[in-house]
């Protein structure tokens, strides 16, 4: 792996904004949001920096999107290398996670049936220790860089807080939306303008959170 290219401190100080937006939320921010949060006067200035990040090989942008930032795996791995050399040894092993294909209605999410095959992974990837993979369907995520094919790392978990990206079942689907909980209840939200929200209810099991997305992988580096 070569070695991690020579940041500006203003382009370190960006790429730690959107690894830390993406490990609290599970998505990068917008080109507002960071100019919002540096004090930049447009978010031209944000744009520009992001190019200048991409050119170096720290994170590909995806157009088209307000939130098509997506950070590279080598950036990562380069990034944490350091870390992961002092840490203990069994932390240096990599995980081996089940990628998750079509999961059928009822049937639990990890169930072997549903197993379409495994893959070996580095724990730098990902913000928190992933269970799974799942295959996303669709291009209901699009505009933060969640597109079709691609391999969503879950962590297993039961609750979630109002912007995290979750994995739910809903009735007979297990989906991938932004969670938001209201005064008029919980709605999924999808990330692209020609989807609609779904609103759900906790009752009669018919809701339930399967977990929380923990990191992206793009699919088609892996056929």
């Amino acid at each position: 792996m070569q070695d991690r290219p020579k940041l500006t401190a203003r382009q370190q100080q960006i790429f730690d904004l959107v690894r830390n937006a993406i490990e609290s939320t599970g998505a990068p921010p917008t080109r507002a949001e960071i100019a919002a949060e540096l004090g930049f006067k447009s978010a031209n200035a944000a744009e520009e920096h992001l190019q200048a990040l991409a050119r170096k090989g720290m994170l590909e942008l995806v157009g088209g999107t307000s939130r098509g930032i997506r950070l590279k795996s080598d950036a990562l791995s380069a990034v944490n290398r350091a870390r992961q050399f002092s840490l203990p040894i069994p932390s240096l092993a990599q995980l081996t996670l089940p990628l998750i294909g079509r999961v059928a209605a009822g049937a639990p999410i990890l169930a072997q049936e549903h197993v379409e095959q495994t893959y070996t992974v580095e724990p730098s990837l990902f913000s928190k220790k992933p269970d799974y993979l799942l295959k996303v369907k669709g291009m209901s995520m699009k505009d933060i860089g969640i597109l079709d094919g691609d391999l969503l790392a879950v962590q297993t978990a039961r609750e979630a807080r109002s912007g995290q990206i979750v994995v739910a079942r809903v009735g007979e689907e297990v989906t991938v939306k932004r969670f938001q909980r209201g005064r008029d209840g919980i709605q999924l939200l999808p990330e692209n303008a020609e989807f609609e929200p779904i609103a759900v209810t906790e009752h009669g099991g018919e809701f339930s959170i399967e977990g929380l997305a923990v990191g992206l992988i793009r699919g088609q580096g892996f056929n």
